[in-house]
């Protein structure tokens, strides 16, 4: 089945709620980052709508979904894995053409996997960035973030951006993603909102600083955003993007206020 069969079951109201959404966040963003609609649970007929209004950049959090929606939808279209990393998936991830970024990154061994699992026939490295846990909470993965540049040697966050930078070659280093608490996100004040993303702010430039010490100069154009060097920032959802764009985030990953609730994946 091609890909443009699956507009054929999309509503024209649909459609209009698709564009008017995505030109809503589009309008509310501050500055120029890139817009990650997060389509996990979505079928294809919507990304197709908001791929036909110019959006790229797609996010997903499961291995399997994301492999079967790459399958059939357009090859342009830039995938960014945003879901819990397993090992185990990093070969079936590596295999997939257009995937753009991981952006859940937290150990050696995901990053050995990745860069053993990539193809030697890949035109660019994978960008993948280091997910840092801002809130501390347990319920989240992540590494904790850097408070201060006397203790970034010992890190677990700073050993593996190194290793990434100095041993995987098919992997970039771009940068940092935090997803916060997401009781504030959904109750706090914007200066309490504000706190995880300034933590990540801090850890990025405390990183950059010990790379820059430690690293050659001449493999410096290996890690950071290609052109400018700078290690990204991936911070803000659907209900703080806005706060983290005035706190210089570079990516935001915005889900529900672009396709509506999700329903809950179903039981197997």
């Amino acid at each position: 089945m091609s890909a443009a069969t699956y507009l054929e079951d999309l509503t024209v109201e649909r459609k209009d709620e698709l564009k008017e959404s995505l030109e809503e966040i589009r309008a509310r963003s501050t500055s120029t980052p890139t817009l990650v609609a997060v389509s996990k649970y979505k079928p294809a007929s919507d990304i197709l709508a908001c791929h036909q209004q110019g959006q790229l950049d797609f996010g997903e959090n499961y291995v399997q979904e994301l492999e079967d929606k790459a399958k059939i939808l357009p090859a342009d279209i830039r995938w960014h894995f945003i879901g819990t990393l397993q090992s185990n998936k990093a070969k079936t991830l590596a295999s997939i053409p257009n995937l753009y970024s991981i952006q859940t990154l937290g150990s050696i061994k995901a990053a050995n996997a990745l860069n053993k699992a990539l193809s030697s026939d890949r035109s660019t490295a994978l960008r993948v960035l280091l997910q840092v846990n801002t809130s501390g909470e347990g319920s989240k993965s992540g590494l904790p973030p850097l408070s201060s540049s006397e203790d970034v040697e010992a890190s677990e966050l700073a050993q593996l951006g190194l290793h990434i930078v100095s041993e995987c070659p098919r992997l970039r280093l771009e940068g940092l993603m935090t997803i916060g608490s997401l009781e504030l996100s959904l109750h706090a004040s914007e200066a309490e909102k504000n706190a995880n993303f300034e933590s990540l702010k801090k850890t990025r430039d405390i990183l950059h600083e010990y790379l820059e010490t430690v690293v050659p100069e001449g493999d410096r154009a290996g890690w950071g955003e290609e052109g400018s060097g700078r290690l990204l920032l991936s911070m803000g959802m659907s209900s703080d993007f806005e706060t983290a764009l005035k706190a210089g985030g570079d990516i935001v990953r915005v889900g529900t206020s672009i396709f509506g609730a999700r329903a809950q994946k179903k039981a197997t």
